[in-house]
């Protein structure tokens, strides 16, 4: 039987290997959202997710997560919740509530405590370190505060043809509080209908929020198109026109699957993801703008593998 996973960037390797072990056994794709997540969010050098996340600029771990299941369209969602472990298991929670289904800030961080998930201190001495260290370049070099936006975005099928999706980040570093993109928003930084496929998106949630890029994906592949195709005609045209009528677009990538385990993507930055099947085990690869609204997907290298473990727990100077 099909089963499959998508992700973004390089971090999501791991936990969707974990993940696809356990849809190989017949596990649902609600579990393998949720699993594959937690995996990210508990590492502490991922500094765009969970633990480890960079701070707002008051030095605050705020974070926002979703999750939607694709065969009941429920919906999940919290945005600046803090000092909670997991915030996609609280997005997971709260899908089964039709109302007070998306939480905010403390009413999120409260509902997590009352509800006995997890709390813990999420700004790591690392974290903290860099933090500083922004705060200096900011003073010194009148350098832009913001710098890194990355969403850890998944998308799941399972055996028996269940479809399910998540995001979670720790948003814009040195965001304003209470600052949200658009990952914990339906139809911009998420969205999954199990009869069809689903999409995340990643990367300056200001500029997806312009645009209901994974919702117009869907909407696409329901109309027969391949999840590459479906990801090409909507975003490289929505690039073009926020430049023409915004004046500017940030970077932004987006990942799809459909309900038959093939995918796609597409990105106007260099971008990593992982992706696997049934057929192939989990692998990352690297995708980047091709010619004409198109493309370009390579396998990543050994070399840049060890170049990125080392960047990644490379000492705070």
């Amino acid at each position: 039987m099909t089963y499959a996973m998508i992700g973004t960037w390089r971090m999501a390797f791991e936990g969707i290997q974990k993940a696809m072990a356990d849809l190989k056994s017949g596990g649902p794709s609600t579990d393998a959202i949720e699993t594959a997540i937690k995996k990210v969010e508990d590492y502490p050098f991922f500094k765009s997710v969970g633990y480890g996340g960079l701070p707002n600029a008051q030095g605050l771990v705020e974070m926002d997560a979703a999750f939607m299941d694709g065969n009941t369209f429920a919906i999940g969602a919290v945005a600046g919740i803090s000092d909670v472990k997991n915030p996609i298991a609280v997005a997971r929670k709260l899908s089964d509530d039709h109302f007070n289904s998306f939480l905010v800030g403390a009413g999120a961080s409260q509902y997590a405590m009352f509800n006995g998930f997890e709390s813990r201190n999420m700004l790591t001495e690392r974290a903290h370190k860099i933090w500083v260290k922004r705060i200096k370049e900011i003073n010194e070099k009148r350098l832009s505060p913001y710098d890194g936006h990355d969403t850890v975005g998944m998308v799941s099928l399972d055996q028996k043809t269940g479809m399910a999706a998540g995001t979670s980040t720790s948003g814009l570093f040195m965001k304003k509080p209470g600052r949200t993109g658009d990952s914990a928003l339906s139809g911009s930084g998420f969205y999954v209908d199990s009869e069809i496929g689903g999409a995340t998106a990643t990367g300056l949630g200001e500029d997806l929020m312009k645009g209901c890029l994974s919702y117009e994906i869907v909407r696409l592949m329901g109309t027969g198109l391949s999840p590459q195709v479906a990801c090409n005609q909507a975003v490289y045209p929505f690039i073009e026109k926020l430049k023409s009528r915004y004046g500017k677009a940030g970077e932004f990538s987006l990942v799809a699957l459909n309900k038959q385990g093939e995918w796609g993507v597409a990105t106007n930055v260099e971008f990593t993801f992982v992706a696997g099947n049934q057929d192939a085990a989990p692998q990352i690869f690297m995708a980047n703008p091709g010619p004409k609204q198109t493309t370009v997907i390579e396998p990543i290298s050994a070399e840049w593998l060890k170049a990125y473990a080392k960047r990644i727990k490379a000492p705070v100077e």
